[in-house]
């Protein structure tokens, strides 16, 4: 079989003398040629120790006799990005990176690729680009910090900002936290949007089995990313591409694995993104199918009581899926050249649940006590659910899995804002009463860029009359650490005109979670007949003035013009 690059090499003269320049050798023109892709850069702890796991790569492919070429494309962090405008910037910038891996990998005659990220928006970045590209290809993932002290990890700030905003702690006490959360490079601990796309990654067969969310600070992980370069190599040789590994099958595993950690609701943007790449169909009704009946098993947090490094001690991906083996797609193809069912028969015989339980000694706790067992498991209905009505024809997204069962069922009283820094000022202020729903819109992707509500869900949640007698409900989106009663991704958005946009102070919502709905049923705080509902719905939409864009130049305006619905995946066509 022909290399791709050397193909390339016979139809642009200028292709070797210019590599020549940086330092190859005519014998490095002969190699199989990879690209070695990372969003490594002094950014944020998720991506600033990448560039170790790419010299580790790159160290494998030159072992396995072929030539890597390293490629950046630096991403930014929510947690930096939170607070300020900034964070209109987060899901955009996943795109513009897929499309920064579709140009690098593009314009050069690679014949095999590294993908080597962490966070929230560069691992499915990564996902979405190898789709596009579909050569042989091989996720690295940067894995996890460590949890600070008394096992503090990250996405307890915001609860404890909240609690020094009402005075509840001091300053001091908040200072404390704040200089102590991050104290390693890696994924923030507990399963947000990071660690579950991580673990997403390898359960669609793009990783080396057992390698997604290891702890940044382990040594195992430089030697995961030392593998990947040797296996990459074989696969470029092989001519194995990544749509031959990726199928529906492999998405479907994915799902399951998702309902099993009670994975972050941004999966719910990113999986459907990745799969169109693929040329596949993924939709939310499918995540709503898949969940009914699958069993959470992970005690992990937010929804858990352990800190993330705590899932590759407990056996990672491979003990996640032994326990949920008999619903997952065992003949599904992987980058090891193996199935699924194969690579983990294999990794019960070459030690590696024994050399992960070495880290729990320490601790004095068992690999069960972080992973359940299938029939101990923490729940058995899934952990996300997709709501639809009269408020949410498209559907929205719930995690009832961190939804108090107070809030399962009711009848709340419309508060409704135009923005979120209105809404937290309200819930701070205690404007918000037992009973209202807080309404966020015009934040989806077409208003604002689909920032996350993180700040107004940790302000709720960390109050412990509010946290179960309120919800939620914004067409924008969460941080992968919120928990209480949120419900998100409302489809179609307000700046769409979608009946988010029509509702009005103290008209009364229905939320039923076992139901699946989330409708309008009264208006100024009566209740009435559907019809009538919806002849005070229509005549509003008559009266409906779409808001001015908020943005005019750059960016943020490409993606407000050509941004799918949230229940697509969000991505721009």
């Amino acid at each position: 079989m022909e290399l791709n690059s050397q193909k390339v090499r016979a139809l642009a003269p200028e292709n070797d003398p210019l590599k020549m320049g940086m330092g190859w050798t005519v014998e490095d023109l002969e190699k199989p040629q990879i690209l070695v892709e990372s969003t490594f850069g002094d950014s944020h702890p998720g991506s600033a120790h990448l560039d170790g796991l790419v010299a580790e790569a790159m160290r494998g492919i030159d072992e396995a006799k072929g030539k890597g070429a390293r490629y950046f494309a630096t991403d930014i962090c929510d947690g930096i990005a939170q607070g300020h405008d900034g964070i209109n910037y987060s899901l955009v910038h996943r795109d513009m990176i897929a499309n920064m891996i579709e140009i690098h990998g593009s314009s050069t005659g690679f014949d095999g690729g590294v993908f080597v990220a962490s966070c929230d928006k560069s691992v499915p970045a990564c996902l979405m680009g190898i789709g596009r590209l579909n050569l042989p290809s091989i996720v690295v993932t940067g894995g996890v910090m460590d949890a600070g002290p008394d096992l503090l990890t990250l996405e307890q700030i915001g609860a404890y900002s909240a609690m020094c905003q009402r005075g509840e702690i001091t300053d001091e006490q908040l200072t404390f936290y704040k200089q102590h959360a991050c104290p390693s490079c890696g994924a923030c601990s507990f399963m947000g949007t990071a660690s579950t796309m991580q673990i997403m990654a390898e359960a669609l067969g793009l990783m080396l089995p057992g390698t997604a969310l290891m702890p940044a600070t382990c040594a195992d992980l430089r030697t995961a990313a030392y593998e990947a370069g040797k296996r990459i190599v074989e696969l470029a040789r092989e001519g194995k591409k990544a749509g031959d590994i990726v199928t529906m099958q492999s998405f479907e595993n994915a799902i399951m694995v998702h309902a099993a950690i009670s994975g972050s609701t941004n999966s719910l943007l990113h999986i459907p993104a990745i799969a169109h790449e693929f040329g596949l169909e993924i939709d939310s009704d499918t995540f709503d199918r898949m969940h009914r009946g699958a069993h959470y098993l992970l005690d992990i947090r937010p929804a858990g009581k352990w800190p993330a490094q705590f899932f590759y001690y407990a056996g990672g991906v491979p003990a996640v899926m032994e326990e949920i083996k008999s619903m997952l797609h065992l003949d599904a193809m992987t980058v090891t050249g193996k199935t699924l069912g194969e690579n983990l028969e294999e990794l019960k015989k070459n030690g590696f649940y024994e050399k992960c339980e070495k880290y729990l000694e320490p601790w004095q706790i068992k690999r069960t006590d972080i992973i359940r067992k299938f029939d101990e498991a923490i729940g058995t209905d899934g952990t996300i659910a997709i709501l639809k009505g009269n408020l949410a024809p498209q559907g929205s997204v719930v995690k009832h899995s961190a939804v108090p069962k107070e809030m399962f069922k009711a009848v709340l009283r419309a508060k409704p804002f135009d923005c979120e820094e209105e809404a937290i000022d309200a819930v701070l202020k205690h404007r918000i009463q037992p009973g209202d729903a807080v309404i966020i819109r015009y934040e989806g992707p077409k208003g604002s860029g689909m920032p996350e509500m993180f700040y107004t869900t940790e302000a709720i949640s960390s109050d412990p009359e509010l946290g179960k007698s309120i919800a939620l409900i914004t067409d924008g989106r969460f941080s992968g650490a919120s928990k209480g009663p949120a419900i998100g991704h409302v489809s179609p958005e307000a700046a769409d005109g979608g009946p988010i946009a029509l509702l009005e102070e103290d008209d009364l919502i229905r939320i039923d979670i076992p139901g699946r709905i989330l409708e309008i049923v009264g208006v100024k705080g009566q209740e009435l007949a559907k019809e009538e509902v919806d002849r005070i719905l229509g005549e509003r939409r008559a009266a409906w003035q779409p808001h001015e864009a908020k943005y005019k130049k750059g960016v943020l305006k490409i993606f407000s013009e050509h941004a799918v619905s949230p229940m697509k995946g969000g991505y721009m066509e």
